[in-house]
């Protein structure tokens, strides 16, 4: 064990409870807490500082903190990150508060070491320590934001394409956005499971809130379609628009064999016909 990482380490055995508190009082001088948020902070800031000295003494080097000896402070860094992540907390404040822990160390450095030699170094290691603790919290909490915004898209997904039971035998799913890849998939699961549930032979793909209509899209339309037919089941497609209209066939996409109307209305109308209900109106 080198001389600064004895320094730093026979400062955090002596003063823990000192540095727990002064590290408190800087982190609490720049954020907002509240009661219940002091109380959890104040008990990470006591858990990483026990954190660092029992990894100083299994002879941790501050240097490598990807190393083993550091996987306990990692893991409270991560739990840090994801809890306020997903409270919706700034990165910069969750950053902030680990590298508010930079002070009051460098005062007990400086208050316990004569050596100024020694204790420039011992400052360098304990900044190069604390930095790449910010970093893995900064990470940690990126990732854990890249997930949660993941799983928000993908229940965004699934609720932007329900699948209705307008009548019996007949199934409506309403687009409404841009299609791709990802979503397209979505419709065609939920659609087939759907047909299985219900035996439903006809279904309807109402396209009036798609905004455009390119090959792309009609690519991922006609696919649908095939599935449908796979399973035993007819499709058409309602909300035709005049300008979506000549965009398919400026596109040359061939729809041939597919029905479809321009309001959803009237794709139920055909579709009761098919399954050979009459509508009729009744007399005043």
């Amino acid at each position: 064990m080198s001389q600064e990482t004895q320094a730093v380490l026979a400062l955090l055995n002596q003063h823990e409870e000192q540095i727990v508190s002064e590290w408190m009082q800087e982190a609490a001088g720049a954020l907002r807490l509240t009661d219940s948020s002091r109380r959890t902070m104040q008990s990470e800031a006591a858990e990483l500082v026990r954190g660092l000295r029992e990894a100083l003494q299994a002879g941790a080097d501050p240097a490598d903190f990807t190393g083993a000896a550091w996987s306990a402070v990692r893991d409270t860094l991560s739990a840090l990150s994801r809890s306020r992540a997903s409270q919706g907390q700034p990165a910069g404040d969750t950053s902030f508060f680990v590298l508010a822990l930079k002070k009051p160390l460098f005062s007990g450095l400086q208050r316990g070491t004569a050596d100024k030699d020694q204790l420039l170094a011992a400052v360098w290691s304990v900044t190069t320590l604390v930095d790449r603790m910010g970093q893995w919290t900064v990470t940690t909490y990126q990732q854990t934001r890249e997930e949660i915004i993941a799983r928000q898209q993908q229940d965004l997904l699934e609720l932007s394409t329900p699948v209705i039971k307008l009548w019996e035998g007949i199934l409506a799913v309403p687009m409404i956005g841009t299609l791709d890849s990802s979503r397209t998939q979505i419709v065609m699961e939920t659609l087939l499971q759907r047909i299985v549930e219900t035996g439903a032979t006809l279904a309807i793909i109402d396209i009036t809130g798609v905004p455009t209509v390119d090959t792309l899209v009609a690519q991922h339309l006609l696919k649908t379609v095939s599935a449908i037919r796979l399973m035993g089941a007819e499709c058409i497609i309602s909300g035709i628009r005049p300008q979506i209209a000549q965009t398919i066939v400026h596109l040359g996409i061939d729809l041939k064999g597919i029905a479809s109307k321009s309001s959803l209305a009237d794709a139920l109308s055909l579709a009761l016909a098919r399954n050979g209900y009459v509508i009729t109106r009744q007399q005043a």
